[in-house]
């Protein structure tokens, strides 16, 4: 899954594996109907459907494709005749062109360099959520996570087990950096990797994989988008108002983690060629929206900070109830704002 091998390395062997099932199909003459989950978070299978379906491995859509949609954005695509409506066509239109136009398969030399980003970002990943002790305080000092566990907000306990982020379930993993704003879990690990390939000087490489490979291109966008939606100065304020004094520990890896943010967004740039961010014709309406949703989002972002740095360090059982109610309402307000929860 994404949350234990980073976005990059999921969604490629998710790709892997539904050629592999075409493959089988077409080979045994079975009809083939892969059922998708969608809408919510990018970290959790998000993002534009009809980007997502153009970028389906060749075979996967035949005509057909069976779908479900996350009960947080089903309002958003069905709530009213008129959109639900346009989202109809959208589906339809791009399981059309699916079936009719599919992708080219990408050569043995993009898959070898795709094959490479995925492990190199998984190892990034890995190396740091997984192998790094100190980023466990790190993330429970600043984001809402045990503010968020104790909520009746979810419908299963956010953890399966007693343990680290191992036993930490998916949904609440990508929640809690989302309402900090940092979305690290999307982007860590994919900076270096793609860094790493520019200097060995694949950039041009790289570059035509964005045009040409609808998977790769669907990948990209969507990072953008994440990173569009990322706010360093909200993230900088959480740990300002919530990691005071961190250990040193802590401190190296969290400078580690903006180094990794700085590299994720000079390697999408550097991809793409955009000099600012959702510049294509097709992404403006996220640019606008993204744009118009901050800046109310941010004051909620800043009460939510001082209300669990209040939380944490209240000694009035009688403080709790109001405090936690008003860090309800903030948690509410940052996922509208953000548009996904988990």
């Amino acid at each position: 899954s994404a949350k234990d091998a980073g976005r990059l390395a999921s969604v490629w062997v998710l790709h892997k594996a539904q050629e592999a099932l075409v493959e089988l199909s077409m080979r045994y003459g079975i009809k083939l109907n892969l059922f998708h989950g969608r809408g919510g978070s990018v970290g959790r299978g998000g993002g534009p459907q009809y980007l997502a379906t153009l970028s389906q491995p060749a075979g996967s859509v035949q005509g057909w494709m069976r779908v479900t949609v996350q009960g947080e954005v089903i309002d958003r695509f069905f709530g009213l005749p008129s959109i639900a409506s346009h989202t109809m066509e959208r589906y339809t239109v791009s399981v059309l062109r699916a079936t009719l136009a599919p992708p080219e398969p990408p050569s043995q030399e993009s898959r070898a360099l795709m094959e490479t980003l995925a492990e190199r970002s998984c190892q990034v990943y890995r190396s740091i959520v997984f192998d790094t002790p100190a980023f466990v305080d790190l993330f429970r000092a600043i984001t809402p996570e045990q503010e968020l566990k104790a909520l009746n907000i979810g419908s299963r306990p956010s953890k399966r087990s007693v343990g680290g982020i191992e036993a930490l379930r998916a949904i609440p993993w990508i929640f809690a950096w989302t309402q900090s704003r940092l979305q690290l879990p999307v982007w860590l690990g994919v900076g270096t990797a793609i860094k790493e390939h520019i200097a060995a000087g694949n950039i041009d490489k790289l570059q035509g994989m964005y045009r040409e490979w609808p998977f790769f291109r669907s990948t990209v966008e969507l990072l953008e988008v994440v990173l569009a939606k990322t706010s360093r100065r909200i993230a900088r304020y959480y740990e300002d108002v919530l990691l005071a004094s961190p250990s040193e520990e802590v401190d190296a890896v969290r400078k580690k983690v903006w180094q990794e943010l700085d590299d994720f967004e000079e390697a999408i740039q550097q991809v793409t060629g955009h000099v600012c961010l959702l510049e294509e014709a097709h992404s403006q309406s996220s640019r606008v929206a993204i744009l118009n949703r901050t800046p109310l989002v941010d004051p909620l972002n800043v009460l939510q900070a001082a209300i669990m740095s209040r939380l944490r360090g209240e000694t009035d059982p009688a403080e709790i109830p109001a405090l936690s109610d008003a860090f309800v309402v903030t948690v509410q307000g940052v996922a509208a704002g953000m548009g996904w929860t988990g």
